[in-house]
């Protein structure tokens, strides 16, 4: 069996749904609905948000970086899904390979810390309305979304490098229809102990601190509701909260089970990881527009808006 080693990179190839590898064609058309429903929710959101005055606010302003990373997380594997389902075309090289996985670790990472920025946001925005203006300003918006790229680049950077250090002799066949990085990192045989345990400590300081934050969050919201005297203000500020936490819950399942699967999960049948890596990649950027545009009447009313001033217009 040939020997990869990091002078000599290898070709993997990727793997769509298996045992159904003659159906591609008729798995595409679902798959190009998801992806055209995530796409075109999420740039409406992100439109809505930047041309309605009404939504310059704080909560909007992270829905729109949500959407960003939803929209990135869609492109950056629109490519491979659709060449492995329609054309064939399995192969990626090594450095493509990692380029994919850097922006898919990154748009995950990013969304997570955004989730965890909107749930500040909704703590600060009911338990102390009167300075959530001064609290949560442009400038401090700004910083956050600044503070969440840097986060994701300075963790995923060594992670992607030292998958370069690697060699590989095994079967380059991957199991899904992107990089993910215990995929690529099963392949090599060389001593993977550091690579694994880095991407244990970067899951576990993003997702997981996000996660436990969120949590803590949501136990100083509920207490927050509960000091308030009017049963209709407390049903209200939680509404607010409905939204966010459908999203939290829709994003962390589907993450906390693949990675469960990559690491436990070895006697699995192959079908199991790639049900719920299509889970995790593209329910979240698709249900998230839906969310938000059903739950916020904010949104709701800017999005008829736009519709009725492009109806009048034609």
């Amino acid at each position: 069996m040939p020997i990869f080693h990091n002078s000599t990179f290898p070709t993997f190839l990727l793997t769509g749904v298996p045992g159904l590898e003659w159906a591609h064609a008729w798995i595409s058309i679902p798959f190009c609905c998801l992806y055209l429903t995530a796409l075109s929710g999420n740039t409406l959101i992100l439109f809505v948000v930047l041309t309605e005055p009404s939504l310059h606010e704080p909560m909007y302003y992270f829905l729109s970086m949500l959407s960003t990373t939803d929209i990135g997380l869609c492109i950056s594997t629109l490519v491979t899904v659709l060449g492995i389902f329609w054309l064939n075309a399995r192969e990626i090289s090594f450095n493509a390979c990692l380029s994919q996985m850097f922006f898919i670790h990154l748009f995950t990472f990013m969304e997570s810390s955004v989730l965890l920025a909107m749930a500040f946001d909704r703590f600060v925005a009911i338990s102390n309305p009167l300075r959530y203006a001064t609290i949560l300003t442009h400038a401090r918006i700004t910083q956050i979304g600044l503070a969440v790229i840097t986060r994701g680049t300075v963790i995923l950077t060594p992670l992607v490098l030292l998958l370069k250090r690697l060699s590989f002799c095994r079967s380059y066949v991957l199991h899904h229809y992107y990089c993910f990085h215990p995929d690529v990192m099963k392949l090599s045989c060389s001593d993977t102990k550091i690579n694994s345990a880095f991407g244990l400590t970067a899951i576990i300081s993003t997702a997981g601190v996000d996660s436990i934050f969120i949590l803590l969050s949501y136990v100083l919201i509920i207490r927050s509701v509960l000091n308030i005297a009017s049963p209709e203000e407390r049903k209200k500020a939680f509404s607010t909260c409905i939204s966010h936490i459908l999203a939290v819950a829709i994003f962390y399942i589907p993450l906390i089970s693949l990675s469960f699967v990559h690491r436990f999960g070895k006697h699995s049948p192959p079908y199991v990881p790639t049900l719920i890596a299509n889970i995790y990649l593209l329910i979240p950027p698709v249900m998230n527009p839906i969310i938000y545009s059903v739950k916020t009447k904010q949104i709701q009313k800017a999005v008829l808006k736009l519709v009725c001033s492009k109806g009048t217009r034609i």
